[in-house]
C-alpha cells in the first residue's frame, strides 16, 4: 500500500507510486459560480499541490475535457494558464471521467504509479467520474477536499462525506506529505 497514516501528522505518499490529478481546470470551467469554494481557490489548491508533487519527483496529469463531434471548442476550454509544466501530463477526454479513451491508465502503470490524488471541478462529476474509474483499474485513492468545488455545496459535501470515504481517503492539502 502506497498511501498509508505513516507515524507522524498527515498522510505519507510514496513519491514513485503517486500522481497528482487535477480535473477540468479550465478556464470556463474555474469562472463558473461554483461551491463550496470558488473555482479560484480550488485552483490555488490545486496549482500549490502540482508544485509540491513536482518537487517530489512525482507525475502531475492534468485532464481536460473536450466536447465530441463539434469543429471548434467553447472559448476557455483549454487548461487555466500558467497551470501546466514540462513533464506534466495533459489527458484530453471526452466524457465525463478521466481514463475512458484517454490513454491514461496505461499512461500511469508505465509510470508504476499505484496511488492517485484527486482534485479539480466539478467534485461530484469529472472528479467522481475519474475516481470511480480508478477504482475499478486497482488505484489507491485520495481525495484532497480543498482542491475541489461543485456547482452547489451540497453536490460537493454529498460526494465529499458519502461517496469518497468509500472509494480512498479523504484529506486537504495540509494533510498530505512524502515519505
Amino acid at each position: 500500500m502506497t498511501a498509508s497514516h505513516a507515524a507522524g501528522p498527515g498522510l505519507a505518499l510514496d513519491p514513485a507510486a503517486t500522481a497528482l490529478v487535477l480535473v477540468d481546470l479550465m478556464e470556463r470551467i474555474v469562472a463558473l459560480p461554483l461551491e463550496p469554494r470558488t473555482g479560484a481557490e480550488a485552483l490555488a489548491v490545486g496549482a500549490d499541490l502540482a508544485g509540491r508533487f513536482r518537487a517530489a519527483g512525482s507525475p502531475v496529469v492534468l485532464v481536460r475535457v473536450e466536447r465530441p463531434g463539434v469543429a471548434e471548442q467553447p472559448p476557455g476550454s483549454g487548461l487555466v494558464a500558467g497551470l501546466r509544466e514540462d513533464g506534466d501530463l495533459e489527458i484530453v477526454k471526452r466524457t465525463l471521467g478521466g481514463f475512458q479513451d484517454t490513454g491514461l491508465h496505461e499512461a500511469l502503470r508505465a509510470r508504476g504509479i499505484t496511488t492517485l490524488v484527486c482534485g479539480g471541478i466539478a467534485t461530484n462529476l469529472g472528479v467522481e467520474s475519474t475516481a470511480r474509474a480508478a477504482c475499478d483499474l486497482g488505484y489507491e485513492m485520495v481525495f484532497v477536499e480543498d482542491a475541489m468545488a461543485a456547482l452547489t455545496a451540497a453536490e460537493h459535501e454529498a460526494a465529499v462525506r458519502l461517496d469518497f470515504p468509500r472509494l480512498g481517503t479523504v484529506v486537504t492539502a495540509d494533510g498530505l506529505r512524502f515519505e
